[in-house]
């Protein structure tokens, strides 16, 4: 097993110096690592991600500026996120329509359908697969970072839609930029010589004495 020792980049305050003072996560309770003074790898890659206040602020204010109301700041962000609701409310408002129905009771089993519904409508709207949370990254809270990262994906992908008209969040994507070369500009580009083929400008062995007699004088 891998135990790491110092400072771990992006990481609660309990890792520093390589000593696990407390562990707010439990994920070290029943680890012998704990009584090492150390973190071995299991414990280190079981810590949950790290999230951003800042972030998660800045895609609350996008989702508001949105839907032209004011959201309940004193939840939690993931308590407030957590039902699919409001997220299912923000697509209607992106893409009108895409979203038949949204679930405002009922169990566990109809609130993630909301969850499902978002993410399908999410892939829609362009944002690609691998910034999709997972439904239980959002409803058992496993990587609420995640969820962010999704959100702030949105508000890129809004921002090269010709039918977007709101707010802006985060960078602009890059945008495809084709170039046209003419056919003698082709066949110049083909009769340079790459440096993959060696060169003779490079360094050599100018000025190496590697064998040169000592001259000794009485």
């Amino acid at each position: 097993m891998v135990i790491f020792h110092g400072r771990f980049p992006s990481t609660p305050t309990h890792f520093i110096q390589g000593k696990v003072s407390h562990c707010s996560f439990g994920v070290f309770s029943s680890c012998w690592c704990q009584s090492q003074g150390s973190v071995c790898s299991k414990c280190f890659l079981s810590m949950p991600p790290v999230r951003d206040p800042q972030l998660e602020s800045q895609a609350l204010d996008w989702i508001e500026a949105n839907l032209g109301e004011p959201l309940d700041r004193k939840k939690p962000y993931d308590d407030l996120l957590k039902d699919g609701i409001i997220l299912c409310k923000l697509m209607n408002k992106l893409m009108p329509g895409c979203i038949k129905k949204i679930d405002t009771k009922g169990g566990g089993f109809a609130l993630m359908q909301n969850i499902e519904r978002f993410q399908a409508a999410a892939k829609q709207w362009g944002v690609p697969a691998n910034e999709v949370f997972q439904t239980v990254d959002l409803w058992e809270k496993k990587n609420i970072p995640q969820v962010t990262l999704c959100i702030h994906a949105m508000g890129r992908v809004a921002q090269t839609r010709p039918d977007y008209k709101g707010p802006i969040l985060g960078p602009k994507m890059a945008e495809k930029n084709e170039r046209q070369f003419t056919e003698a500009q082709l066949l110049e580009a083909k009769n340079t010589v790459s440096l993959q083929y060696g060169t003779n400008t490079g360094a050599n062995q100018s000025g190496i004495n590697m064998g040169k007699p000592r001259s000794i004088m009485d």
